[in-house]
């Protein structure tokens, strides 16, 4: 047998809607299905607005330019995470501040935010890790207290809700991708979660390279032309397309997915409870999406060795993250806190394949094989 880690998730319509978007004309972005899309997403979250974009990474670098982030602001990043959440507010001349995560749980510890707040703090990224929100009413209040923006990175976390919000809501604008490792996927693809309607105007004019194209394509202004600092972040209508087929079936796609980790979480149950490894822990008024299954090995040794063992059998199971604060990059650039939980998370993590189209007889031979490695 042999188990991908990823497959990007097809629902069976996709092909459909491309062929009706390339009936319609008009394939770039801002069409038909863009509209689609973010007015679904937007009533969904329960958001002031959504806009698609090439990815979750252009998502972050639209949020850092509408924070107008200047050299020298401070912004306060989980360690563990992927480079774009860090990027996009380094790339603007940032501080960065990286903050350690839950030993339970590789989330932002809520608690230790307020020991790296500064006057310079500009940005608190919120990074839910599969699905799961830290304390966001401690979070929330710690950036009312201090005029600081929340930014929600919920790249992993479409579907996934916290005391019965959606993520992504939360904060002062949202993150999600749409990358063909994530839960629904149109290839590459990202969108841009708002919840204030001064930023939704300017987010607009940055979305689209600068200009007031959108106003003046809905009949607001009588001239389109370079009103501010922008790129091209559009998704393409045709991408636009085939998310909407998946927007339209999530809730099957999650079901399975689900049934698919509630397996992995079942059978490996006993083993974790002999103290083996720790399976996914799901912290208080969290509603996962089941992104992500995990197992927290007891050492980086023991990981590597079932990894291996994994990949032997023709089950390709991966690691992530490296901490970006001891990174070739950022080490000469960190204060030299050692941030134990995102090291200790980084060494020992494994992820187990999981995706649409992944079988039940598949995840049963995962766990056979890693109860034959025990």
């Amino acid at each position: 047998m042999s188990i991908p880690f990823n497959r990007p998730p097809i629902t069976g319509h996709e092909i459909e809607r491309m062929q009706d978007c390339i009936a319609r004309g008009k394939t770039s972005g801002n069409g038909y299905y863009t509209a689609y899309c973010q007015q679904w997403l937007a009533e969904k979250l329960d958001v002031q607005a959504a806009l698609l974009t090439t990815s979750g990474s252009a998502a972050l670098d639209m949020a850092a330019l509408l924070c107008g982030i200047r050299p020298g602001d401070e912004v306060i990043i989980p360690a563990f995470t992927f480079t774009s959440t860090a990027n996009a507010f380094a790339l603007r001349g940032a501080k960065i501040v990286f903050a350690d995560v839950l030993p339970t749980t590789p989330v932002i510890d809520a608690d230790a935010i307020a020991a790296l707040i500064s006057p310079r703090t500009k940005v608190i990224v919120v990074v839910h890790y599969a699905g799961i929100a830290p304390d966001m009413e401690a979070i929330g209040a710690l950036a009312r207290d201090n005029n600081i923006v929340v930014i929600e990175d919920a790249a992993m976390s479409f579907g996934a809700k916290y005391k019965g919000r959606y993520l992504g809501s939360f904060g002062r604008m949202g993150i999600l991708s749409f990358h063909e490792t994530k839960v629904l996927a149109c290839g590459e693809g990202g969108a841009l979660l708002l919840s204030d309607a001064a930023d939704t105007a300017a987010a607009e004019i940055i979305w689209e390279k600068g200009t007031n194209r959108a106003a003046f394509a809905r009949g607001e202004t009588q001239k389109y032309e370079w009103v501010g600092l922008g790129s091209s972040f559009l998704l393409s209508d045709i991408q636009a397309a085939w998310l909407s087929a998946q927007l339209d079936h999530y809730q099957a796609v999650l079901k399975e997915r689900m049934d698919l980790w509630n397996t992995y979480h079942n059978t490996l149950h006993n083993l974790a409870e002999k103290g083996h490894f720790l399976l996914p822990q799901i912290l208080p008024f969290c509603d996962h999406n089941a992104s992500v299954f995990y197992i927290k090995c007891k050492s980086g040794e023991e990981r590597n060795a079932l990894l291996h063992y994994l990949q032997d059998k023709g089950i390709l199971a991966v690691f992530h993250y490296q901490p970006l604060h001891t990174s070739p990059y950022f080490s000469p650039l960190h204060d030299g806190r050692k941030l134990v939980h995102v090291e200790d998370w980084s060494r020992t993590i494994l992820r187990l394949p999981l995706y649409y189209g992944l079988s039940n007889q598949e995840v049963e031979f995962i766990c056979d094989s890693i109860l034959a490695f025990y």
